[in-house]
């Protein structure tokens, strides 16, 4: 079986109702739920919610919802880990099954680079694969504001080392993490040497957490829509 988790909370702070919040046109959360079915990856898309809005928002999206998150697993402290085991669990994922965790808050992910991260994760053995972009600034040279005002290097031994000479940084893109079910089902840790990325573009990454990053990520998701004449 491989099997889409798309987590969705209903407590969300920052924004509120934010997986339900209306983007490009309808809830950000149907986007994540489209392109797992368009990918063609799955035999089954299932949300992960708390919350029984979200819930009959996904079914009429074409997703299924056949539990209820437990209350301990729906607070802003849980993280993605658990969240998963828990639903692979309550699906009956067993070994040798594939599951796919895909944020409700992932408005750029496309079927294609799912059906990349599937072959991606096939194709290395690996226990995890998942998204990621480059940093557009090399990371060696960030400073940070300090107490009084002023600023400082976080390693001022790179003040005088050539950004072309530093090495390149990834960070998670953020939408979407093909794992092993054993590896869910054991916690393993994504970030590590037991995964491989698959690496996306910059001008189609965004974080959403924040108002001005929901702003943000309209307003690139539009010009990529203009650009494409579809779905960016």
């Amino acid at each position: 079986m491989k099997l889409a988790v798309v987590p969705a909370r209903g407590g969300s702070k920052r924004i509120p109702r934010k997986n339900l919040r209306e983007f490009a046109g309808q809830p950000i959360i149907a986007w994540s739920i489209e392109a797992a079915r368009a990918s063609a990856c799955f035999d089954r898309v299932v949300v992960s919610t708390d919350d029984a809005e979200i819930a009959e928002v996904a079914r009429s999206f074409g997703a299924e919802t056949p539990f209820v998150r437990p209350a301990e697993l729906s607070d802003d402290r849980t993280g993605t880990l658990p969240v998963v085991r828990h639903a692979a669990q309550m699906c009956g994922a067993a070994a040798g099954d594939l599951v796919c965790c895909i944020y409700a808050t992932a408005p750029f992910v496309r079927a294609v680079d799912l059906r990349a991260g599937l072959e991606a994760l096939l194709s290395s053995g690996a226990d995890y694969a998942f998204s990621v972009a480059s940093y557009a600034f090399p990371i060696q040279r960030a400073i940070r504001r300090t107490l009084d005002g002023r600023v400082e290097m976080f390693d001022p031994a790179q003040f005088q080392t050539r950004s072309q000479d530093l090495e390149e940084a990834w960070h998670d893109a953020g939408q979407f993490y093909w794992g092993k079910a054993e590896a869910w089902r054991a916690e393993r840790p994504i970030f590590a040497r037991c995964s491989v990325p698959v690496v996306l573009p910059r001008h189609r990454v965004q974080d959403i957490d924040t108002p001005e990053d929901w702003t943000r990520a309209e307003w690139l998701f539009r010009a990529l829509q203009a650009e494409d004449g579809a779905r960016p």
